[in-house]
């Protein structure tokens, strides 16, 4: 058996030498072979040559340049350099996978032909303290939504996952990622695996870490292009991919139209306001958990993480819909542009 594995990567020097270690010491079966497939997007902080250095220990350890230096022509490059493989797995530059993570997915997809797409547990490993915020609070249903798979602790049927391993007969059967999504294209290749049929599946008994960094000017930037390029996906589609994809740009349209109502009034402003104080006791009594299960972490950064991530997301959302929808425009440069 033949398993590809494909790892889009940019300046991480720091991080790229663990990742690579914890897949090709992975226990599987002898009779398995890995090919670890890193597609570079011109890196200048000397992680080729740290790869190249590694690929003296590493026959299998292959690089691939990525010119254009955008996530889903990496995977693609990956993807179709593995060719002729049984399964592909996708790692980002900054996960160390356990070492049963490959063997338990490959299993877990031999075991269930309906399952097109498998992903475990996420295990954060903090590399600064807005990360620390920023991950606890997206850890949360609050934060992320009831259904998302970064909140779900029992292994189910999901929507879509991280770290996923496909059979590569999935990308033959329904094609590679959108090169035009700089964003949510993951979200888009596995609402393309539902609809053609297939199961995605988390499984909690396999996980990795991530090493997490992060800032909110970063976060408020992420979030936005995580919306906006949302309705470019529900456009493609012509359907809403998920239904919690549709409260936050609702959240923003009443935080609008609560602030006017106070135009007709206090009492029609008060009893407009009563939401928003019931989101903020929601989010309060959430921050006040988390700072309770780490007092390093203070309440009020805890507390803004949760509006950042909800009006961001929001507002991107409502400018895809007036960009994509009403103009019916292609995406804008500035909206190209990553945040990480």
């Amino acid at each position: 058996m033949k398993i590809a594995v494909v790892i889009p990567c940019r300046n991480e020097v720091k991080n790229i030498e663990e990742c690579i270690h914890a897949i090709f010491e992975s226990d599987i079966p002898q009779s398995w072979q890995i090919n670890v497939n890193v597609v570079d997007g011109l890196s200048d902080d000397g992680t080729i040559e740290l790869l190249q250095s590694l690929q003296n220990q590493y026959p299998l350890l292959s690089i691939v340049v990525n010119h254009k230096k955008v996530t889903p022509i990496a995977f693609n490059l990956g993807i179709q350099a593995g060719d002729g493989c049984d399964y592909v797995q996708i790692i980002g530059a900054r996960q160390v996978i356990d070492k049963t993570y490959i063997r338990k997915a490959v299993e877990r997809l031999e075991s269930d032909k309906s399952i097109w797409c498998v992903g475990g547990k996420v295990q954060n490993v903090f590399q600064n303290y807005e990360g620390k915020i920023i991950a606890s609070a997206m850890s949360t249903s609050l934060g992320m939504g009831i259904g998302n798979f970064r909140t779900v602790e029992q292994s189910a049927f999901v929507d879509t996952v991280g770290t996923p391993m496909y059979p590569f007969w999935v990308f033959e059967k329904i094609g590679f990622f959108d090169e035009e999504l700089i964003r949510n294209q993951d979200d888009d290749f596995n609402f393309r695996v539902i609809n053609a049929g297939g199961k995605i599946f988390f499984d909690a008994s396999i996980s990795l870490k991530y090493y997490v960094r992060g800032n909110f000017q970063n976060l408020k930037t992420q979030f936005y292009q995580y919306g906006y390029w949302k309705v470019f996906v529900n456009r493609k589609h012509k359907a809403v991919t998920t239904i919690r994809q549709l409260v936050p740009p609702l959240f923003v349209v009443y935080l609008l139209l609560m602030a006017l109502s106070w135009v007709l009034g206090s009492l029609v402003g008060s009893v407009s306001s009563t939401p928003l104080l019931i989101y903020f006791a929601l989010v309060g009594y959430t921050s006040y958990k988390l700072q309770k299960s780490d007092r390093k972490m203070k309440f009020f950064d805890l507390f803004k993480t949760f509006p950042i991530l909800h009006v961001s997301y929001g507002w991107g959302y409502l400018r895809g819909i007036v960009d994509f929808i009403i103009l019916n425009k292609k995406p804008s440069d500035r909206n190209k542009a990553l945040s990480r």
